[in-house]
């Protein structure tokens, strides 16, 4: 099992309010490169998506799911298809979204206990907990070439410190998709 993150960012690793739904002054960072920069399968999923389990935190199960049901392409049905934790402490209900269930218990321990590839889809508290605990294995990047100054980032100050390996970097249009690996010992 590994744990692989997932996120649309900022050169300067900020990865709040990309559509703008929250309604920052900065928000929609996203949409100003076009639709196309992220159409389809953007970060490589390919059969992790078959294979593995999707984790969002509530927020963005909450938009993802009035977003993703209604869509019909290759990715869209194989994202619909996959079985979905959502990490919540307020949600009881998460049968607005095909295969969505919640965690039950301690969010890092059902992690820990997962058989399956783990995809962590946006959701940054989730990922911020994860990464905190050492437990992300591979970051997969669409990095835009834009710098906000301010809002959420990737990598908060006070993070741990992690060695990461790029395995890969591929330019599509505006964007870079990049691959990093934990390094381990």
């Amino acid at each position: 099992m590994s744990v692989v993150v997932i996120q649309f960012t900022t050169l300067d690793g900020i990865v709040s309010d990309p559509d703008g739904s929250e309604g920052t002054p900065y928000g929609g960072w996203l949409f100003r490169f076009g639709r196309e920069e992220i159409a389809g399968d953007r970060f490589r999923l390919g059969g992790v998506l078959d294979e593995g389990v999707v984790l969002l935190g509530r927020s963005t199960w909450e938009a993802f799911s009035r977003l993703w049901p209604g869509r019909d392409d290759p990715f869209s049905a194989r994202l619909n298809a996959a079985p979905k934790l959502v990490a919540s402490r307020t949600l009881s209900d998460v049968s607005a979204w095909a295969n969505s269930r919640l965690v039950e218990g301690d969010l890092l321990d059902a992690v820990k206990a997962e058989q399956r590839d783990v995809v962590v889809m946006g959701s940054i508290g989730v990922v911020h907990a994860l990464a905190a605990a050492d437990l992300v294995d591979e970051y997969r990047l669409v990095t835009f070439p834009t710098v906000l100054g301010t809002g959420r980032p990737l990598f908060p100050a006070g993070s741990p410190s992690v060695e990461l390996e790029c395995v890969s970097a591929e330019r599509s249009g505006a964007t870079v998709l990049t691959r990093y690996l934990r390094a381990r010992d």
